[in-house]
Protein backbone atom coordinates (compact mmCIF):
# COMPACT_ATOMS: atom_id res chain seq x y z
CA UNK A 1 0.00 0.00 0.00
CA UNK A 2 1.09 3.56 -0.76
CA UNK A 3 -1.12 5.68 0.82
CA UNK A 4 0.16 6.16 4.60
CA UNK A 5 -2.75 7.35 5.78
CA UNK A 6 -4.39 3.78 4.98
CA UNK A 7 -1.74 1.92 6.61
CA UNK A 8 -2.32 4.05 9.54
CA UNK A 9 -6.15 3.56 9.85
CA UNK A 10 -5.36 -0.05 9.30
CA UNK A 11 -2.61 -0.02 12.03
CA UNK A 12 -5.13 1.97 14.39
CA UNK A 13 -7.89 -1.01 13.44
CA UNK A 14 -10.24 2.06 12.03
CA UNK A 15 -10.32 -0.62 9.06
CA UNK A 16 -10.49 -3.48 7.88
CA UNK A 17 -8.04 -4.50 5.01
CA UNK A 18 -11.19 -5.93 2.66
CA UNK A 19 -12.22 -1.96 3.09
CA UNK A 20 -8.97 -0.29 2.10
CA UNK A 21 -8.69 -2.57 -0.95
CA UNK A 22 -12.25 -2.31 -2.09
CA UNK A 23 -11.33 1.79 -1.74
CA UNK A 24 -8.08 1.19 -3.70
CA UNK A 25 -9.91 -0.32 -6.08
CA UNK A 26 -13.04 2.24 -6.53
CA UNK A 27 -10.01 4.58 -7.55
CA UNK A 28 -8.51 2.79 -9.55
CA UNK A 29 -12.18 2.16 -11.22
CA UNK A 30 -12.73 6.09 -11.47
CA UNK A 31 -8.90 6.89 -12.93
CA UNK A 32 -9.70 3.98 -15.63
CA UNK A 33 -13.00 5.70 -16.44
CA UNK A 34 -11.53 9.28 -16.87
CA UNK A 35 -9.30 8.02 -18.80
CA UNK A 36 -11.83 6.22 -21.32
CA UNK A 37 -14.24 9.26 -21.15
CA UNK A 38 -11.11 11.50 -22.43
CA UNK A 39 -10.34 9.62 -24.96
CA UNK A 40 -14.10 9.21 -26.15
CA UNK A 41 -14.76 12.93 -25.67
CA UNK A 42 -11.10 13.58 -27.95
CA UNK A 43 -12.36 10.62 -30.69
CA UNK A 44 -16.05 12.91 -31.21
CA UNK A 45 -13.81 16.31 -31.22
CA UNK A 46 -11.48 15.15 -33.84
CA UNK A 47 -14.72 13.33 -35.80
CA UNK A 48 -16.52 16.80 -35.68
CA UNK A 49 -13.18 18.76 -36.70
CA UNK A 50 -12.75 15.90 -39.63
CA UNK A 51 -16.76 16.78 -40.39
CA UNK A 52 -16.38 19.88 -40.47
CA UNK A 53 -13.45 20.01 -42.60
CA UNK A 54 -15.04 18.12 -44.97
CA UNK A 55 -18.07 20.26 -44.96
CA UNK A 56 -16.04 23.41 -45.97
CA UNK A 57 -14.42 21.11 -48.52
CA UNK A 58 -17.24 20.36 -50.19
CA UNK A 59 -18.35 23.85 -50.61
CA UNK A 60 -15.59 25.07 -51.64
CA UNK A 61 -15.31 22.30 -54.48
CA UNK A 62 -19.13 23.30 -54.95
CA UNK A 63 -17.89 26.92 -55.11
CA UNK A 64 -14.99 26.29 -57.46
CA UNK A 65 -17.00 24.05 -59.53
CA UNK A 66 -19.64 26.64 -60.40
CA UNK A 67 -16.70 29.36 -61.28
CA UNK A 68 -15.69 26.86 -64.00
CA UNK A 69 -19.00 26.25 -65.16
CA UNK A 70 -19.60 29.94 -65.04
CA UNK A 71 -15.94 30.57 -67.25
CA UNK A 72 -17.30 27.83 -69.65
CA UNK A 73 -20.40 29.56 -70.24
CA UNK A 74 -18.62 32.37 -70.77
CA UNK A 75 -15.93 31.41 -73.12
CA UNK A 76 -18.95 29.75 -75.39
CA UNK A 77 -20.41 33.13 -75.73
CA UNK A 78 -17.31 34.42 -76.38
CA UNK A 79 -16.84 31.62 -79.27
CA UNK A 80 -20.49 31.75 -80.69
CA UNK A 81 -20.00 35.60 -80.72
CA UNK A 82 -17.06 35.31 -83.07
CA UNK A 83 -18.21 32.88 -85.44
CA UNK A 84 -21.77 34.88 -85.79
CA UNK A 85 -19.21 38.06 -86.38
CA UNK A 86 -16.69 35.60 -88.51
CA UNK A 87 -19.72 34.36 -90.93
CA UNK A 88 -22.04 37.57 -90.97
CA UNK A 89 -19.24 40.37 -91.77
CA UNK A 90 -19.55 42.81 -94.48
CA UNK A 91 -16.54 43.04 -96.19
CA UNK A 92 -14.43 46.05 -96.72
CA UNK A 93 -12.23 46.26 -100.02
CA UNK A 94 -9.99 49.10 -101.65
CA UNK A 95 -13.14 51.31 -102.59
CA UNK A 96 -13.57 52.14 -98.85
CA UNK A 97 -11.93 55.30 -98.24
CA UNK A 98 -14.13 57.13 -95.97
CA UNK A 99 -12.49 56.85 -92.43
CA UNK A 100 -15.79 56.69 -90.17
CA UNK A 101 -14.32 57.82 -86.65
CA UNK A 102 -16.13 56.08 -83.03
CA UNK A 103 -15.66 55.92 -79.81
CA UNK A 104 -14.68 53.02 -78.01
CA UNK A 105 -13.56 52.69 -74.07
CA UNK A 106 -13.45 56.32 -73.73
CA UNK A 107 -11.27 56.12 -77.35
CA UNK A 108 -11.73 57.35 -80.70
CA UNK A 109 -11.31 54.39 -82.88
CA UNK A 110 -11.59 54.39 -86.58
CA UNK A 111 -12.93 51.73 -89.45
CA UNK A 112 -12.53 52.51 -93.24
CA UNK A 113 -15.81 52.40 -95.24
CA UNK A 114 -17.56 53.53 -98.19
CA UNK A 115 -20.29 55.71 -98.81
CA UNK A 116 -23.26 53.34 -98.78
CA UNK A 117 -21.60 51.72 -95.82
CA UNK A 118 -21.76 55.30 -94.02
CA UNK A 119 -25.63 55.49 -94.88
CA UNK A 120 -26.27 52.49 -93.20
CA UNK A 121 -24.43 52.61 -90.40
CA UNK A 122 -26.51 56.34 -89.95
CA UNK A 123 -29.72 54.57 -90.26
CA UNK A 124 -29.22 51.89 -87.87
CA UNK A 125 -28.51 49.03 -90.72
CA UNK A 126 -25.10 48.20 -90.04
CA UNK A 127 -23.52 48.00 -86.45
CA UNK A 128 -19.38 47.71 -85.18
CA UNK A 129 -18.26 44.83 -83.18
CA UNK A 130 -15.24 44.15 -81.80
CA UNK A 131 -13.56 40.56 -82.30
CA UNK A 132 -9.69 39.97 -81.52
CA UNK A 133 -8.86 44.20 -81.49
CA UNK A 134 -10.57 44.39 -84.64
CA UNK A 135 -13.46 46.28 -85.78
CA UNK A 136 -16.31 44.76 -88.41
CA UNK A 137 -19.30 45.55 -89.94
CA UNK A 138 -22.22 43.31 -89.06
CA UNK A 139 -25.52 43.84 -89.72
CA UNK A 140 -28.25 45.22 -87.64
CA UNK A 141 -29.94 41.32 -86.69
CA UNK A 142 -26.76 39.95 -86.48
CA UNK A 143 -25.81 43.18 -83.96
CA UNK A 144 -28.63 42.79 -81.78
CA UNK A 145 -27.98 38.94 -81.24
CA UNK A 146 -24.63 39.89 -80.46
CA UNK A 147 -26.25 42.70 -77.40
CA UNK A 148 -28.27 39.93 -76.53
CA UNK A 149 -25.45 37.83 -75.59
CA UNK A 150 -22.57 39.89 -74.77
CA UNK A 151 -23.20 44.05 -74.75
CA UNK A 152 -19.76 44.98 -74.52
CA UNK A 153 -18.74 43.05 -77.97
CA UNK A 154 -21.00 45.57 -80.05
CA UNK A 155 -19.30 48.54 -80.24
CA UNK A 156 -21.64 50.87 -82.65
CA UNK A 157 -25.21 50.18 -82.89
CA UNK A 158 -27.50 53.01 -83.10
CA UNK A 159 -31.44 52.38 -83.21
CA UNK A 160 -33.73 54.77 -84.83
CA UNK A 161 -34.53 57.34 -82.29
CA UNK A 162 -37.07 59.86 -82.87
CA UNK A 163 -37.49 61.59 -79.61
CA UNK A 164 -37.00 65.23 -78.82
CA UNK A 165 -36.41 67.49 -75.95
CA UNK A 166 -39.08 70.18 -75.51
CA UNK A 167 -36.58 72.68 -73.76
CA UNK A 168 -33.96 71.56 -76.65
CA UNK A 169 -33.37 75.12 -78.25
CA UNK A 170 -31.38 73.59 -80.80
CA UNK A 171 -34.19 71.22 -81.43
CA UNK A 172 -34.68 73.22 -85.17
CA UNK A 173 -31.44 72.59 -85.95
CA UNK A 174 -31.42 69.14 -87.61
CA UNK A 175 -27.29 67.41 -87.47
CA UNK A 176 -26.36 66.34 -91.41
CA UNK A 177 -26.12 62.67 -91.99
CA UNK A 178 -23.11 63.20 -93.49
CA UNK A 179 -21.18 65.04 -91.09
CA UNK A 180 -17.42 63.61 -90.26
CA UNK A 181 -15.67 64.56 -87.24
Amino acid sequence: MSNPFQEQFLKAGLVSKQQVQKAQQDKNKKKKEQRNNKKIEFIDESKIKAQKAAEDKARRDRELNQKKQEQAKQKAISAEIDQLIQTNRIERDASCEIAYNFEHQKKVKRIYINKEMQKQIVEGKLGIARITGQYELIPKAIAEKIQQRNEKRVVLFTEEQNTTDANDPYAEHKIPDDLMW
